[in-house]
Order: structure tokens, then C-alpha cells, then sequence
């Protein structure tokens, strides 16, 4: 069963020609108009704050963007104040050879903020970087509303963000339904909003036949997508461990064939590291090709995240993996709070989906549950059904993540309040 998306995702990708020059417009000349100032740090916040903006459009079509953000963002018509890859870290010990840039795009930010004076403030996930964001604008007494877009994981890791976060934003937009709670006991107003996974889907229509000719992929393979992440740090330690269950998989599929959907700041690492890689593959750009990957393949291998809840919804079986340096594992492991690493699994409070983090993120661990869903066809297709119905607890009611996101930003910016 796939899950029914109020929102086309044809509809959303073709909006993206024709909301982008309304936007470069309109940035130049309707200085009256509303102003949100989005902070997006990492790909999938990247496109959660593109359906952000596009509900927000919806709602007035002279509404104006300014920030930084990625490339689906980009393509829209916003205009970008650096390159988020500069930024997109995890890890403890990942993020101290970039503390330096990091601090400096903070100090650009908040200078820019400044300059714009927006009507609101909205930061979208990347937790590491935006608090120092909202910090510094809650020292220099910023007036201007905040509101924070991806509740912190503070029932997985470090329950004590949760203090901190109702202290910086105004408002908290949470993605679980079950995470309100943990920020309201402190005061702030917390609404669930809904996983925008479940707009993403069901309503795309590509022909895998057709994919496939135009990758010069075989109409006949097993075609699985390989996703290693979209950092710098987690391709640098998923990807060896990824080609290493590759060539443990060729032996048992001989017509294996990989597809890997990348993004833009990281595409030529991917590609230099999956070059001499004896499975034949190919990598792709764009979050349409990405989904159009999606519908023609069988399996897919992939890091944790966002990722795992879109293959859910697009009806893939697949396994995840993460892991962080030494260090970071060793920490993580002791602190952590939660013992799933998965959406659907905390959801389920089992393992739907099978998972290999930190220390057990090792191919011989990894392909033997990989081969089992590739060779027990229902295994994985009630792998599928199970996960499906956990995924359609994500959605906030009647309306779209999207539109529930643009309702709670909309009602924000309705406050008169002085802009700095």
C-alpha cells in the first residue's frame, strides 16, 4: 500500500520553474511584502524549507525568502548567502576542523539577519548550527519571532536541549507526534506538523522502463539504490563499508546493478569513490531522478535518516547503516537515550526495518540481512506493509506537513512585534 499525498510531487517539481522567477521578481521589487528569513543547513532541510516556502506562497503569493539553503531551494529562485555544504557536519569530533568556518558563517548570518530585518526567523533542522544562530540574535536582544522547523531528537540524545530551545525560539514545529511534550513542560508552544514524507510520494508518475533507458541501465537486473548520505563525514565512513557489501552481493545477483542518487556539494567525492567499484552503477543528481530511482528499484542499501521513511513510503525493503568516528561512537553509544536509530522502528518500538549503527555498521553484518530481503520475497514485502502503517502516524490531520508548517509560520508572523 502506498501512501496518498494530498500535494502532486509532479505538481511540486514543476512549480519550481515558475515559483523561482516569481520569487527573483518579487525580491526586487515589493519591498512591502512579508519577509522570511530561512536558515536550511543540510539537503533534507533543504527540501522541507522548499515546501515550506511553496505553502507559504500559497498563502500570498507576494511573500518574499531570504537565508541560505540548498539546491532544491535554489532552483526555486532563492538566493542563497553561501554554500551549505561548508556546514553540514555530524558528529563531536567531525564538526571541530570546521569550528572555524562554522563560526564565521554564524557571525554572516546573524549580520545578515540584521541587515534584512525579516518578519520572522525560520531555522530548519541543522540544530548544531542554528542555535548558535539564535543565541547570538537572543544576546544582541532580537525581537524579530523564531521559529524552529524539526524538533531536536531530546528523547534520543542530550534531554536537556530541550530547556535550551524553548529558552532561543518562540515556536517549535515537530515532525513525531509524540515529541510536543518534551519542550512543552518548558513553556513553549510546540505543534506537531506532520512528516513531509508523506506529501513526497504516491502521486508521481515515472515509467522504471524508461529510467532505465535513459541511465543505459539493463531492462533486465536486479536495480538496487544505494544512498550513503549527503555529507561530507558520512559518505567519507559509509561508502567503504557500502562497496564492500556490494561486491559480497554480486556474488549471489551477478546481474546486480547500483543506482546512486547524490546531490550537488557532494557528487564528485561520490563518484571518485564508487569509480573503480566492480558492480556496474550509476549515479544520478536531483531530487526528481532520486524518486524516479526509487520506483524502479527492488532493494535499496542506505544511511540513516529521512531516507529511510521516503523508501518506506515509495514501497522499497531496505536496510540502513550509520556510523560516526571512533570517538563519537564510543559517546553515542553510552549516552544515547533511545536504542532504535529509525523512525519507523522508534514508531514501532521494534525493529521494522533492520538497522546497523555505530559499531555493528560492518558489511558482514550488513549483507546477510540485505540478501535475506532480496531473497525472501515475503520477508520483504512484509517488511513493507508493516512500516507503511507506522508511516501514516506522520501525518497531521487533514492538511499537508507542508500547509501545517505554513499555517504555524503564517500565524507567527501575524504577531505585531518590533523587528530588531
Amino acid at each position: 500500500m502506498y501512501i496518498h499525498s494530498v500535494l502532486s510531487s509532479c505538481h511540486f517539481f514543476a512549480f519550481l520553474r515558475l515559483f523561482g522567477q516569481q520569487i527573483k521578481k518579487q525580491n526586487l521589487d515589493n519591498r512591502q511584502q512579508k519577509l522570511v528569513y530561512i536558515i536550511a543547513g543540510e539537503p533534507s532541510g533543504d527540501l522541507l524549507a522548499s515546501r515550506l516556502m511553496q505553502a507559504l506562497h500559497d498563502k500570498d503569493p507576494g511573500i518574499r525568502f531570504a537565508g541560505m539553503g540548498g539546491e532544491t531551494m535554489i532552483a526555486m529562485g532563492f538566493e542563497s548567502l553561501f554554500d551549505i555544504s561548508e556546514i553540514s557536519v555530524m558528529g563531536i569530533m567531525e564538526v571541530v576542523p570546521k569550528l572555524r568556518v562554522i563560526l564565521r558563517r554564524v557571525k554572516q548570518v546573524v549580520a545578515d539577519i540584521r541587515e534584512q530585518r525579516p518578519d520572522v526567523v525560520v531555522t530548519v533542522d541543522s540544530w548544531g548550527f542554528v542555535h548558535q544562530v539564535l543565541a547570538r540574535l537572543k544576546k544582541e536582544g532580537c525581537k524579530i519571532p523564531k521559529v524552529h522547523y524539526v524538533a531536536p531528537q531530546v528523547w534520543a540524545w542530550k534531554k536537556g536541549r530541550a530547556k535550551t530551545v524553548a529558552r532561543l525560539v518562540d515556536r517549535l514545529m515537530a515532525l513525531l507526534p509524540y515529541e510536543p511534550p518534551y519542550f512543552e513542560k518548558y513553556g513553549l508552544n510546540c505543534t506537531f506538523v506532520g512528516h513531509p514524507v508523506i506529501e513526497t510520494t504516491a502521486n508521481l508518475v515515472n515509467d522504471p522502463v524508461a529510467f532505465k533507458v535513459k541511465y543505459g541501465i539493463p531492462e533486465q537486473c536486479t536495480l538496487m539504490s544505494v544512498l550513503p548520505g549527503s555529507r561530507h563525514s558520512e559518505i567519507k565512513r559509509l561508502i567503504p563499508v557500502f562497496r564492500q557489501a556490494l561486491l559480497q552481493l554480486k556474488k549471489t545477483f551477478p546481474d546486480l546493478y547500483v543506482v546512486i542518487p547524490s546531490v550537488a556539494a557532494i557528487s564528485r567525492e561520490v563518484e571518485a569513490a564508487f569509480a573503480d567499484l566492480e558492480v556496474p552503477h550509476r549515479i544520478i543528481m536531483g531530487q526528481y531522478e532520486r524518486y524516479a530511482a526509487f520506483q524502479a528499484s527492488m532493494f535499496a542499501l542506505a544511511a540513516s535518516g529521512t531516507v529511510s521513511l521516503e523508501l518506506t513510503a515509495f514501497g522499497i525493503p531496505h536496510v540502513i547503516a550509520y556510523r560516526f568516528g571512533y570517538v563519537t561512537n564510543k559517546i553515542l553509544k553510552h549516552f544515547a537515550g533511545t536504542k532504535y536509530a529509525n523512525l519507523i522502528n522508534i514508531l514501532a518500538d521494534k525493529f521494522v526495518i533492520p538497522e546497523f549503527v555505530l559499531e555493528n555498521c560492518r558489511e558482514p553484518l550488513i549483507t546477510p540481512k540485505v540478501l535475506d530481503l532480496m531473497q525472501q520475497s515475503d520477508k520483504a514485502k512484509a517488511q513493507m506493509d508493516e512500516a507503511q502503517q507506522y508511516l501514516l502516524k506522520l501525518k497531521p490531520g487533514d492538511m499537508t506537513p507542508s500547509q501545517k508548517a505554513a499555517e504555524t509560520v503564517w500565524s507567527v508572523i501575524g504577531q505585531q512585534v518590533p523587528k530588531y
